[in-house]
């Protein structure tokens, strides 16, 4: 199959929409991550998805909708807490789940009684939507466990001859994927950690962050949300998280240096890769830097530790998992 890379016009997103109006799968940019987009109500097209990914069919995929109408044939109930959510935060990177109608086929839902629902904020991603008239799956369109893809050309590197189309908008503005919510006794349970955080939400309700956010979920468990698994947003290189900051991960590096290992400091240190002072640039810059690291050919990566505040939780959660929860202490 020949993969086509075009940037998105109003034409390339016509040809997305037919493309998937016809069963087939569509790379469409969001401002999380590049998503691997087919008609969610379609089981045929859903299936293909987990082909061209190689991802174990009982993890949950999220729906994507242009607008706030078309969820409502595909949930039972929309509590108004979610109502209000949804009119702060989306169009954005906020994905909530809700007892699913018979309309979502299994194959979406991952088995689950529940379905998640997200409006993206990226226009392509949502004209595309609207020109095909129904809701998208639209997982990261990366191999299944590999980095997430914050570029086209990175969709391109694990899709190239698996799917007809990838739609360039450029580098997504958030860089990890989006939060994902749950509602339990009219409190928010974040599932994963995402764009929209912790103390944002919390101005609205009480909010718990489930233990696997921070912790590896056991092997025979059915997760809820997409990222939940042990190891996943990894590249071909090991990844350490380094428990040190300052003179300590400083140390750290000048005793552990060698020819194939990379450093990722959260700013500006010498013999290190620059992956964000801030929490929200460190989520832009994580998954590019760790592609990087393949494509250089590095054999380890030492990452020192994120802030879990704010965006943070997220960077440390795709961290966690990146390095099979691997964390080296320096005290």
């Amino acid at each position: 199959m020949l993969t086509e890379l075009e940037k998105y016009t109003e034409e390339s997103a016509e040809k997305a929409a037919k493309i998937l109006k016809n069963g087939g799968i569509v790379a469409i940019p969001t401002e999380t991550v590049y998503g691997l987009a087919a008609n969610a109500l379609d089981e045929n097209a859903v299936r293909s998805i987990f082909v061209a990914k190689g991802r174990p069919q009982d993890n949950p995929l999220i729906v994507h909708i242009s607008n706030f109408e078309m969820m409502k044939p595909l949930v039972t109930d929309i509590p108004e807490l979610a109502k209000r959510l949804a009119e702060q935060f989306w169009a954005g990177p906020l994905t909530m789940i809700f007892d699913k109608t018979e309309v979502v086929p299994e194959e979406t839902s991952g088995g689950l009684s529940t379905v998640a629902v997200r409006m993206p904020a990226n226009e392509a991603a949502r004209e595309i939507i609207e020109k095909c008239g129904f809701p998208l799956a639209a997982p990261s369109a990366n191999t299944s466990g590999k980095p997430s893809p914050t570029k086209a050309e990175h969709v391109f590197e694990d899709m190239n001859g698996k799917i007809p189309l990838i739609i360039d908008d450029g580098e997504c503005s958030v860089g990890v994927e989006s939060t994902v919510i749950c509602f339990r006794n009219g409190k928010i349970h974040i599932l994963r950690p995402g764009g929209i955080t912790r103390e944002m939400l919390a101005e609205f309700a009480e909010v718990e962050v489930d233990k696997a956010v921070e912790a590896a979920p056991k092997a025979d468990e059915k997760v809820l949300s997409p990222g939940m698994k042990y190891k996943h947003y990894s590249p071909k290189a090991d990844v350490f998280i380094v428990n040190a900051h300052g003179d300590d991960f400083k140390k750290f590096c000048q005793d552990n240096g060698g020819e194939k290992t990379i450093f990722l400091s959260c700013g500006e240190r010498e013999g290190c890769m620059d992956y964000g002072e801030t929490s929200e640039i460190q989520a832009h810059r994580l998954f590019a830097l760790l592609r990087h690291a393949d494509e250089i050919g590095a054999e380890k990566v030492y990452v020192e530790i994120p802030s879990k505040y704010g965006v943070g939780l997220a960077v440390y959660n795709r961290l966690l998992r990146a390095a099979a929860f691997r964390i080296i202490e320096t005290s």
